[in-house]
C-alpha cells in the first residue's frame, strides 16, 4: 500500500465532511481518458460507472464484466488522475462474502480508495436479505483493513427506490432499517439511487445514520436543491457516458444521412483530449 494512496482515502474522507452545505460532486468516468478530462474540468474526486466500464468494452452493465476485467479499467482511470477514485463493484462479484471481499482487494490493488457496494442481486432485484447484506459490507471492511487501506470509503447501496422494492409508502422506513444495519456493519454512506424527490431525499437526510448520496440526471433537481436539503454526495451514475454515446449516434447518423458535421460542433479539442492523457496512461 503506498503512502500516496493512502492519502487519498484521507482526501476522500475529508470531502464527505459537512462543509458550508457543499455536497461532494462525482462525476462518473469509464475510461482513462473520461477521467483525465472529468479531472481536468475541477472535479474533487472521481468515480468509476460500471454501465459505462462495461459498454466501453461490448458488455452489458449488470456483472457484464468479470472481477478481473472491471478491476483493470479502475487501475487505468485511477492511473489517468490525482484525485481520489470510487470504484462502482456492483455487487461486488458473487454472491458470498468471501467474493465480496476478494473484489474489494482486487480494486484497492488498482488504486481506488472508496466502492459503491449495492444490495441487489440482479438488475431488477430481488435484493439481499438485511443480515446477509450487512455480512457482505462486513466482509468489505475487513478486505480493506488487511490490504491496509483502513480508509476505504465504503459506499452501501440499495436499490429499494431504484427497483421499486415493496410497497411505495413503506420503502422509506426499508431503506433506514438499511441503512442502521449497514452503519453497524462498516458503511459510510448510503447511496440510494432512483430517489430525488426531495421532501423524501430530506426525510432520509433527516433519520439516516449515514450521509445520503443520490443520484441525479436530467430531470432531476439541481445540485444546490440536494445540498439544500443535507445530501452529502451526489453523482450521476451513466449519464455522462450516455450524454457521450447520444453525441456518437447523432453525430454518425448526421454524416450518414446528411453528410454534414453539425452534431459535432462543441467536440472536445484534440491537443486537450491528447494532453489530458498524455505522461499519465502511456
Amino acid at each position: 500500500m503506498q503512502t500516496a494512496q493512502r492519502e487519498r482515502a484521507d482526501v476522500l474522507r475529508a470531502l464527505h465532511a459537512p462543509s458550508e452545505g457543499r455536497a461532494l460532486v462525482l462525476p462518473n468516468a469509464w475510461d482513462a481518458a473520461s477521467a483525465a478530462l472529468i479531472a481536468q474540468a475541477g472535479a474533487r474526486a472521481i468515480a468509476t460507472t460500471s454501465g459505462g466500464v462495461a459498454w466501453s468494452a461490448g458488455r452489458p452493465d449488470g456483472h457484464g464484466l468479470t472481477r478481473e476485467e472491471m478491476a483493470a479499467a479502475v487501475r487505468r482511470i485511477a492511473d489517468a488522475v490525482d484525485v481520489p477514485v470510487s470504484a462502482d463493484i456492483e455487487g461486488g462479484y458473487g454472491p458470498a462474502d468471501d467474493d465480496v471481499a476478494a473484489t474489494v482487494r482486487a480494486v484497492i490493488a488498482a488504486g481506488a480508495v472508496g466502492v459503491n457496494l449495492e444490495d441487489s442481486q440482479a438488475p431488477g432485484g430481488p435484493l439481499y436479505e438485511v443480515p446477509a447484506q450487512a455480512s457482505r459490507v462486513r466482509a468489505a471492511r475487513a478486505a480493506a483493513e488487511e490490504a491496509g487501506l483502513a480508509g476505504l470509503w465504503i459506499n452501501a447501496r440499495t436499490d429499494v427506490f431504484l427497483f421499486g422494492i415493496g410497497a411505495a409508502q413503506d420503502r422509506v422506513e426499508h431503506v433506514l432499517t438499511r441503512a442502521a444495519v449497514y452503519a453497524e456493519a462498516g458503511a459510510d454512506s448510503l447511496f440510494v439511487p432512483g430517489l430525488v424527490d426531495l421532501d423524501t431525499v430530506a426525510e432520509l437526510v433527516r433519520r439516516s445514520p449515514l450521509p445520503v448520496n443520490v443520484m441525479t440526471g436530467p430531470g432531476a433537481p439541481p445540485v444546490k436543491a440536494f445540498e439544500a436539503v443535507g445530501v452529502r454526495r451526489v453523482s450521476v451514475g451513466t449519464a455522462l457516458a450516455q450524454t457521450a454515446y447520444g453525441t456518437v449516434q447523432r453525430a454518425a447518423a448526421e454524416l450518414l444521412d446528411a453528410g454534414t458535421y453539425d452534431a459535432m460542433t462543441g467536440a472536445a479539442d484534440f491537443g486537450t483530449v491528447n494532453n489530458a492523457v498524455t505522461g499519465r496512461t502511456g
